[in-house]
């Protein structure tokens, strides 16, 4: 099993999301972290799939910080939410997420994540997804006005998230739970080993 090396180029987490910072750290990598510094983009062709649309805005991500290195080995990840022929990302205001638990709550619906990994000196890259199902239960309205008026539901996909408050609403889960948090990590550490790396590289922090 590779382990990795002091002289090992870092790997940099391309996220502002502490919850995908949360789970690289407890599968005992070491990493920097480097937040995209511009918006991801709105809109991805009606007609892009969601597995590809979320790959495609996790690429994003990891070129948006590439240019900041000359070495390095960039984790992005972008999540999707589907349900039916609705894709939902993160929500945009408090009304917003009101929508999208609307439309969620009581329903089966399907959790994707892009993954990707990308060589900040070669441009070598491997782009991957996950997909996890999760079954929603239809809870009072006033749990779930409590739910948004706590604002938990912000920089979530889906307006939820099952680490906390929105765990409530989740019947069962069929598949990856840490792809519903925000970072399959089944995948990426496949796609590590893949490029080399296990969790042992040193830690810094931009």
């Amino acid at each position: 099993m590779a382990t990795g090396r002091p002289s090992d180029p870092p790997l940099i987490l391309a996220s502002a999301s502490p919850r995908r910072r949360q789970l690289l750290g407890e599968a005992g990598y070491s990493f920097i972290v480097a937040e995209p510094p511009v918006d991801e983009p709105e809109h991805i062709g009606p007609d892009v799939p969601p597995t590809h649309k979320a790959e495609a805005l996790s690429y994003f991500k990891a070129r948006s910080v590439a240019g900041q290195f000359d070495t390095g080995l960039i984790i992005a990840a972008d999540t999707l939410v589907v349900c039916g022929a609705e894709v939902f990302g993160k929500p945009t205001d408090l009304e917003d997420a009101r929508r999208i638990l609307g439309a969620l709550l009581g329903r089966r619906q399907e959790i994707i994540t892009g993954v990707t990994l990308l060589d900040a000196g070669t441009e070598r890259r491997m782009i991957s997804h996950d997909v996890t199902v999760v079954v929603m239960g239809d809870p009072p309205v006033e749990q779930v006005e409590a739910y948004l008026a706590g604002g938990a539901w912000r920089g979530k996909a889906g307006a939820y998230g099952i680490q906390d408050e929105g765990d409530a609403f989740v019947e069962r889960v069929e598949g990856s739970f840490t792809n519903v948090v925000g970072l399959p990590m089944e995948l990426l550490s496949s796609m590590l080993l893949d490029w080399g790396y296990g969790p042992a590289q040193s830690l810094k922090r931009l």
